[in-house]
């Protein structure tokens, strides 16, 4: 069990049944209601509680007026990541020791937007799948299948047997993102906030591309570098579907 909070986080996790107890402030809305009604509807637990509480389990976040204990993600492993990509090419996200978990759960919702099949994380030097990534991601930890694996180098080495480009970005890298093709079966992988991609991770990389930065500031935070490129390669299959009329 693990503890969120937030209206998003709550109740995408009420839609997908994760909830096992609801708590909630003395005061809410119609969106709180709804909520109440939706536990409600599903037999949960629910408990009137004050704001000191809330803020105690939500460690000072902003919840809203609203937490629940919720069951853990199931947590998928590479292969199946592949596997359930199917029919489509997969497009993975791989990330190589992110600890900042607001910039976690950001990669998250973008990577449920854009199509993603799933992401790849380290256990250890990463961030923790809590309440502070579930209130980042708006809600979508509900959905994007995660696989955690003990060393990223030999996750992307899975990858490439399983027929998955494995694409880095890197700032002093020549090759530009948008000017490869993504429609591939294709895994984008992160390097953390202040170091980029480790050495081995670099080498297991199939090619290392970079995001061209025309203003004074030499690199975009990695949730945001997320962004850029999965939306590019969701980009190249809309027209890669369109072109083929499927």
């Amino acid at each position: 069990m693990t503890t969120i909070w937030g209206l998003n986080p709550v109740v995408e996790a009420l839609r997908g049944g994760r909830v096992r107890r609801l708590r909630v402030g003395p005061r809410g809305d119609r969106r709180v209601d709804d909520a109440i009604a939706a536990a409600k509807a599903q037999g949960i637990a629910i408990e009137r509680v004050d704001v000191q509480t809330l803020d105690r389990a939500a460690r000072g976040g902003a919840h809203q007026g609203i937490v629940a204990d919720v069951e853990t993600t199931r947590d998928y492993d590479v292969a199946e990541l592949v596997r359930l990509a199917a029919p489509a090419a997969a497009l993975l996200v791989v990330l190589d020791g992110i600890e900042d978990p607001h910039n976690v759960g950001a990669i998250l919702r973008t990577a449920d937007a854009a199509g993603a099949h799933g992401v790849v994380r380290q256990a250890r030097h990463a961030a923790a799948l809590d309440g502070v990534v579930a209130k980042a991601s708006a809600g979508a930890i509900a959905y994007v299948r995660i696989a955690t694996v003990v060393n990223i180098a030999r996750a992307l080495e899975e990858l490439a047997a399983a027929g998955v480009w494995t694409v880095g970005l890197a700032g002093e890298a020549l090759e530009r993102y948008d000017t490869i093709d993504l429609t591939v079966p294709t895994a984008l992988v992160f390097g953390s906030e202040g170091t980029g991609l480790r050495r081995l991770v670099r080498e297991r990389c199939d090619r290392l591309v970079s995001i061209p930065m025309s203003g004074a500031v030499g690199s975009l935070n990695v949730s945001v570098a997320a962004g850029v490129t999965l939306f590019e390669a969701a980009r190249q299959r809309w027209v890669a579907r369109g072109k083929s009329g499927s």
